[in-house]
Parts: C-alpha cells; sequence; structure tokens
C-alpha cells in the first residue's frame, strides 16, 4: 500500500458525477462526506492488514494437538493439507448445548459458501467440543457442504486457544497457524471481547467476518439491538 502521505484526500476521491433518481442536493452533500469517510474506513482497514501481517513469529505449538475427524483421527499438523497457513474458527457447540450456537452457526453457513475460494489460498477447519457424530448430524442437517469438522473433545485445544477454562465453557475463537520449515506457530488470534466492547454495541471484532452484520449495517434499520439470527425461522 502506498505511504498516507502519497495518497490524495478522501475527500477529493469522494468527487464524482454519478447521482441516484430523485436524489436531492442535501442528500448528495451527505453522501459525499459519508463517501469520504468510507474512503478513510477502506484505508484504514488495509492499515490494520499491513500491521498485521507484519507481526513477529507467534508463540510455537506446543502439541500437535489430536482430534477426531470427519473420517478418523487427525492432527493439527494434518489439517494444513498442502498449504502453509491454517484459520481454524472455535464454534460454540459443546456437549452441554441442546443446539448449537445460532450466531456462530449463521457464521459457518456464510463461510460454507465461500469456502471453495478460501481453500484455494488456506486450509481452514472448523473445531467443537462435541463428538463428532454429533457435529456431522448437524453439517449434514445445515446443509453445510464444504466445512471441515473435527472435535477437540479429547484435548486441550480450546483451553489454549479459546480460553475455555472450565469444562462447561463455550467460546468462540477464529485462530490463524502458519508452518514454515516444519514448525508450527500462532500468528494471530480474534481478542476482542466484552472487555473491550463500546457502550451500547455487541463484542465483536474488527473487521467483522459475518456477512450477515456487514449487509444490515448497510440499510436505514441497522443490525438493531435485540435481533439476533436464529438456527431456523418460522416461514
Amino acid at each position: 500500500m502506498n505511504a498516507p502521505d502519497a495518497l490524495k484526500p478522501a475527500t477529493h476521491l469522494a468527487r464524482h458525477e454519478r447521482r441516484y433518481p430523485g436524489e436531492s442536493a442535501a442528500y448528495r452533500e451527505a453522501r459525499t462526506a459519508l463517501l469520504a469517510e468510507e474512503v478513510e474506513l477502506r484505508r484504514h482497514i488495509e492499515r490494520v492488514a499491513v500491521q498485521r501481517r507484519a507481526l513477529p513469529p507467534g508463540g510455537q505449538l506446543p502439541e500437535d494437538y489430536a482430534f477426531e475427524g470427519e473420517h478418523g483421527p487427525v492432527f493439527l499438523s494434518e489439517l494444513f493439507g498442502d498449504k502453509q497457513t491454517l484459520v481454524t474458527y472455535n464454534w460454540m457447540f459443546g456437549p452441554q448445548r441442546e443446539r448449537p450456537c445460532p450466531m456462530c452457526t449463521s457464521l459457518l453457513s456464510a463461510m460454507d459458501g465461500q469456502m471453495p475460494d478460501i481453500l484455494q489460498r488456506v486450509a481452514f477447519a472448523v473445531i467443537a467440543r462435541s463428538p463428532i457424530a454429533r457435529l456431522l448430524a448437524f453439517k449434514q442437517e445445515r446443509g453445510w457442504r464444504h466445512l471441515y469438522i473435527v472435535s477437540s473433545a479429547g484435548n486441550h485445544f480450546n483451553e489454549a486457544y479459546a480460553f475455555e477454562t472450565a469444562p462447561d465453557q463455550d467460546n468462540p475463537a477464529l485462530n490463524v497457524f502458519t508452518r514454515r520449515d516444519g514448525v508450527i506457530r500462532h500468528f494471530w488470534g480474534g481478542e476482542m471481547g466484552p472487555e473491550s466492547a463500546d457502550p451500547g454495541q455487541d463484542p465483536r471484532g474488527a473487521p467483522d467476518p459475518t456477512p450477515l452484520w456487514n449487509i444490515l449495517d448497510l440499510t436505514p434499520e441497522g443490525r438493531g439491538h435485540d435481533w439476533y439470527p436464529k438456527l431456523q425461522y418460522d416461514v
């Protein structure tokens, strides 16, 4: 990315001749100001991404965690396949839950559709503490086709990388691991939670990985303050 001082001002990039039918001068003035802010937001996202990629090497994997996979036992090192980077998502579907977390499930449903593209660049695995048969039954119910799911019921991965310190604790977690010269290290993990939430907002990371919220943010109703996805709807 170009150095910030080499970039044109966002207010300059926000000027264009496109107009929508029936828009007022007041709308255009406000929309142009908003567009300048959107340009700045894009630039900030890029700056954060550059800073993230420049992180020093993270901690080495303390052990090669053994999971129960869709086709039998599998080690974390094997989840990389032929890739050098592995992304994992901790799905809140522990054995104490009757049904999985609707928010996690909504996110994973969106990712399932994108997984053929994601897997061109990195490996990806979904991790939950319920027995593998239970996880796969829900995968079939939901119609997921591309997500690879493993059970962490027999290891301490969730304790180390999802910060679950009690048997009935169930935390979401997004982590990235790298394999370089045969050494597996933790590269990045989401660390934004309730303690970093702003007043009146749900705790969430940034950028938000869920397309649902990104779409709703474009609407006048927004995300809402008391609406969350469900596992099914009456239609």
